[in-house]
């Protein structure tokens, strides 16, 4: 029923890429793999292994070639695999024609769709393999904390229990091609704002119950690979802290694969090799400096062989559980034919951004009728949005706003990217396609910029027919003008094929389904981030010179004094309403929740670690159109004896339906999504008592509540 449905959305031709996935040869245990990188270990030479500490020309894991190790190119991510012109030496790098701009990873959380990430991480997996390389730097994972960060669009939302579903699912399908995935960016890199020099200040509870699941996630998926972040955790840079890589990453979470640093962000080489740091990237400009530090402590009798051979083992053993020496070793292999896939990815993206669109605001605007004559406005009105750092992919065939709904609407666009009041007060509707432009490396201000906040109010003040189009990596300040829009829709980066998908929702061709990965509060005065920046500086400063201080051993302090209360947890527990709620998101048609229950054995109603329970509930979709609609489920301690959220999101599903269908969704609750992390004992605990469980469609749109006992 599911893909009939599609074919009602109006995207049966958005087929899942990869239908018929060329078979990868199973892969080794990680125990053989690490007996063979023992015995490789042996056949180099000190000065060999000393020189694999560090990355090779910029992109490459380093290898021993005069050994038979190879290096092994990786490439960049967040967006599709983008094609790097800045490696120093091009001659060692082949590059694809094209490849294909997908939407950011943030509308990928949108779609609340485990098998789209699946599908969407398979594609980039395959493209990854197009361009020569073995390991594809993402996907990244860190919690949106603060609307403010620059990298939030690189990035799965608000909530551990959604980001791990997706990364999970995102590993899967990257690593079913053959290519290595790089979880990023461990542990707790949730700003840009001189994000060289920031230290995250964060408890033990909020590192295992936040920030850390998404990651666990991935590494039970089989993710070969990590990179460490830029900032310092409790005092140390991540990419040499022992707590960080040896006893939290290997240790608590069970990590056996690679550890990488990020580019340029480590700086004592005695601490980085005993760490449980497996290689420092890139190894250019300063990897001679570097070089002579490692063979001076050496020296000194501060690092011996048997240290640089604990750092390197891992790397070595993980390029050979993944047959990368063996792929590399005549160099960068040749897999072109890969790019007849291309087309079925361009349809995968147009999918992604035809899922995680969300609609925000409708007041019966949507959709657009025929005939209209529609003026289309704002900075990116002719231009395909996108953001920026390492996640900008060219891709093909891009779609601006104004083609896309050209080609949908079949009618007079005009499009303008700076009206005056007199154009914006003619036209039948208005659409503003505003937003940011959000890129690694700086912050920006929750407020859009003052030209692009400007036109949606003037916009908002000459029509009353005003389509608000978002697309950005985060939230933004929309109190001055939510209430006098007719409608909002958050776009995102949608990928090369974005723009229409979006255009086709506006028409009514495709029903929207996305759903917010994130709040969006009304006043960034209302979140857990605000006041963070030091005194004395400033965004307006950091955006103009965001290099200025990143070698400076200055460092300042981020404390994430709300601990475990982050995004709707924060809100929910400080009585703080949000402008939109994480979750939400519209359709075109209207759907009923009814019949929930508990189904247990005898009708049992408790849970305890034997004994999970399944949870079922009756969806309806009551409207006139086909769509589909995401039934979340949170649970909440009664009683707690820590502070703990008002709930937490333990399970979702979307759901397509016809209209009139109905479907009853059940999910497997177990007795772990009850529990919390013990800082005293260093261990999840579940307390014996009475828990509710809430069944909705969005964190504040709760329509049914269950009691259950946990034993």
């Amino acid at each position: 029923m599911k893909r009939t449905l599609l074919s009602i959305l109006a995207l049966a031709a958005l087929v899942v890429a990869g239908a018929k996935p060329q078979q990868q040869p199973q892969m080794m245990s990680w125990e053989e793999a690490y007996k063979r990188a023992d015995a490789t270990l042996e056949k180099l030479s000190l000065e060999e292994k000393i020189e694999m500490t560090h990355g090779h020309n910029k992109f490459f894991l380093p290898g021993a070639p005069a050994k038979g190790l190879p290096h092994v190119f990786m490439v960049d991510a967040s967006a599709g695999v983008r094609i790097n012109h800045s490696i120093p030496n091009q001659k060692e790098v082949r590059h694809p024609e094209k490849t294909t701009q997908f939407p950011a990873n943030i509308m990928l959380a949108s779609t609340f769709n485990p098998e789209v990430a699946k599908a969407y991480g398979e594609a980039v997996g395959w493209e990854t393999r197009m361009a020569g390389a073995g390991v594809l730097l993402g996907p990244g994972m860190n919690i949106y904390r603060s609307a403010q960060c620059g990298r939030n669009f690189e990035y799965l939302g608000e909530d551990p229990y959604l980001a791990s579903r997706m990364v999970e699912s995102y590993v899967t399908g990257m690593q079913g091609t053959g290519t290595m995935a790089c979880l990023k960016h461990f542990l707790c890199n949730n700003t840009e704002f001189y994000r060289k020099l920031s230290n995250s200040v964060v408890d033990e509870r909020a590192i295992m119950e936040i920030y850390t699941p998404a990651f666990k996630a991935g590494i039970d998926a089989g993710a070969g690979s990590v990179m460490t972040a830029y900032n310092q955790v409790n005092g140390e840079w991540a990419g040499q802290s022992k707590y960080v890589i040896t006893d939290l990453l290997r240790g608590t979470l069970g990590f056996e694969g690679l550890v990488m640093t990020d580019w340029r962000s480590v700086y004592d080489w005695e601490k980085i090799v005993l760490s449980g740091q497996n290689v420092e990237m890139p190894g250019t400009p300063n990897e001679f400096y570097h070089i002579n530090q490692v063979r001076d402590l050496l020296k000194e009798g501060k690092l011996t062989e048997k240290n640089i051979d604990a750092m390197i083992r891992p790397m070595i053993a993980t390029c050979i559980r993944f047959g990368l020496y063996d792929r590399f070793k005549n160099g960068q292999p040749n897999e072109d034919h890969l790019a007849s896939k291309l087309p079925e990815h361009e349809k995968l993206s147009l999918r992604t951004a035809a899922e995680g669109t969300v609609l925000l605001k409708n007041n019966g605007i949507l959709p657009l009728g025929e005939g209209r004559r529609i003026l289309l406005a704002g900075r990116w009105a002719k231009v395909a949005p996108q953001g920026g750092g390492s996640s900008k992919v060219k891709g093909f065939n891009q779609v601006t706003s104004e083609q896309a709904l050209l080609n949908a609407l079949r009618a007079k666009v005009t499009a303008i990217e700076k009206p005056n009041f007199i154009q914006l007060q003619k036209a039948d509707v208005v659409v503003v396609a505003t937003g940011t432009y959000d890129s690694e490396g700086t912050e920006r201000p929750f407020a859009m910029p003052e030209e692009d906040e400007a036109l949606v109010r003037m916009a908002c003040a000459a029509n009353k027919n005003v389509i608000v189009l978002v697309l950005s990596g985060s939230g933004i300040d929309m109190r001055a003008w939510n209430d006098k829009a007719a409608a909002i829709i958050y776009g995102w980066y949608p990928g090369q094929s974005g723009m229409q998908a979006i255009a086709d929702i506006m028409v009514g061709k495709i029903n929207p389904s996305g759903k917010l990965p994130m709040t969006i509060e009304k006043s960034f005065k209302d979140s857990p981030a605000y006041g963070m920046i030091p005194e004395g500086l400033s965004l307006a400063k950091a955006q103009k010179n965001p290099n200025e201080l990143w070698f400076a051993p200055k460092t300042y302090d981020v404390e994430y004094k709300e601990s475990v209360l982050v995004g709707y947890r924060w809100y929910e527990s400080k009585g703080i309403e949000p402008l939109y709620p994480f979750g939400f998101g519209l359709s075109y048609t209207t759907f009923e929740l009814t019949k929930p229950h508990i189904v247990a054995p005898g009708k049992v109603k408790y849970i305890a670690a034997d004994q999970p329970v399944k949870v079922a509930v009756t969806i309806a979709n009551t409207g006139k159109k086909a769509g589909a609609e995401v039934v979340q489920l949170y649970v909440a301690e009664k009683n707690p004896s820590v502070l703990r959220p008002k709930k937490e999101l333990k399970a979702f599903k979307k759901v397509f339906l016809a209209p009139g269908e109905k479907q009853v969704v059940t999910f497997d609750l177990q007795h772990s999504a009850l529990a919390f992390w013990n800082d005293k004992t260093h261990a999840w605990q579940v307390n014996p008592g009475e828990y509710t469980i809430s069944l909705g469609t969005s964190s504040a749109h709760i329509v049914a509540e269950l009691p259950i006992q946990a034993k």
